[in-house]
């Protein structure tokens, strides 16, 4: 393997001389420039990248830190984040926390030791005091972490409240949510989205907590429809609870949407695979995770930013889950 040592014998320079030349730093006359590019041209010379973001303090590296990647959710705005940082020569490094606290600490460790140059956060499991000491660019997607980290997110009161009516709207008399994690800012939204309508209009409604997961949301939504079998309708908080009720529908011997009309709650593809498939509130996943890219490394590269707060709309995808009865084929 070629050392700078080899390009500096061979341009008949110093290592020093190398090192402005490939760091860009420093002067260097014109004569020896030419001499070491084309030395570096001729031994397919590659700077080492550890030493260099050593040295510069930066590594052309973005850490994109998840709460769960198990979740279809978070893979399509990896997705979009990793397209984007690779159009502007950056790359991603992925970091699944699995919700918990200490594993987070973990990797904002482990990333700053390796000079990541700015963090995307799709999780909010610590203070902003905590966040601000990284001293690093941060963009949180899908979570409000402060006033001063741009942010980007979904309508989700909006859509909450669009998944409600439409059930509504659908005849259902007594209707259930399965609302996601308390304290996770799109599931207080969607949850404060659900009371907004079910109060305004008076319809009886239970709430009940559960993970973005589909085995909690399996369990609690079979205690809930055991116990009130009036329940006619569901808002879940997220397309993967919604498969969860699903699930716990069957088991109970409730046919959907015959017997229960059910609205989900992201827009991912697992909802068209569904049977029946799934209407679903749906977010721009793409649109969002492009969208948290392209101001992080606007803030890496230091161009100011036109706002900190980006709320993208929200629509209603409507499938077989809330079909009326002569709309089924």
């Amino acid at each position: 393997m070629t050392t700078i040592r080899d390009v500096a014998k061979h341009a008949n320079v110093s290592v020093a001389t190398v090192s402005r030349v490939t760091n860009k730093k420093g002067y260097v006359s014109k004569e020896a420039e030419h001499a070491v590019l084309k030395s570096i041209k001729e031994l397919n010379y590659r700077p080492n990248s550890v030493a260099r973001s050593l040295y510069h303090k930066t590594s052309g590296m973005i850490g994109l830190v998840l709460p769960d990647i198990s979740n279809p959710y978070f893979p399509e705005l990896a997705r979009a984040i990793e397209d984007v940082a690779l159009t502007y020569g950056y790359t991603v490094v992925l970091c699944n926390t699995d919700e918990e606290i200490e594993k987070e600490k973990k990797y904002f460790d482990a990333l700053k030791q390796k000079y990541v140059d700015g963090i995307i956060l799709t999780t909010s499991s610590l203070s902003f005091d905590e966040y601000e000491e990284l001293d690093l660019p941060i963009v949180a997607l899908d979570r409000v972490i402060g006033d001063h980290i741009p942010t980007v997110v979904s309508n989700n009161r909006e859509g909450g409240k669009t998944a409600t009516e439409h059930l509504v709207k659908c005849d259902c008399k007594f209707l259930a949510h399965i609302r996601g994690p308390r304290g996770v800012n799109p599931a207080d939204e969607r949850y404060i989205g659900f009371k907004e309508v079910v109060n305004k209009l008076g319809i009886p409604n239970v709430v009940v907590d559960a993970n973005f997961n589909i085995d909690q949301a399996e369990k609690v939504t079979r205690e809930i429809l055991t116990k009130n079998p009036k329940i006619d309708g569901i808002f879940a908080s997220s397309d993967v609870m919604a498969a969860g009720v699903m699930k716990a529908a069957h088991t109970v011997g409730k046919k959907i949407p015959e017997d229960l009309k059910l609205v989900g709650f992201d827009g991912i593809p697992l909802g068209d695979m569904l049977v029946p498939s799934l209407t679903t509130v749906e977010q721009s996943i793409y649109k969002m995770g492009a969208l948290s890219a392209r101001l992080l490394i606007k803030q890496i590269e230091k161009v100011p930013l036109d706002s900190y707060y980006y709320e993208l709309p929200t629509t209603l995808k409507e499938r077989e889950t809330t079909r009326q009865r002569g709309e089924i084929t």
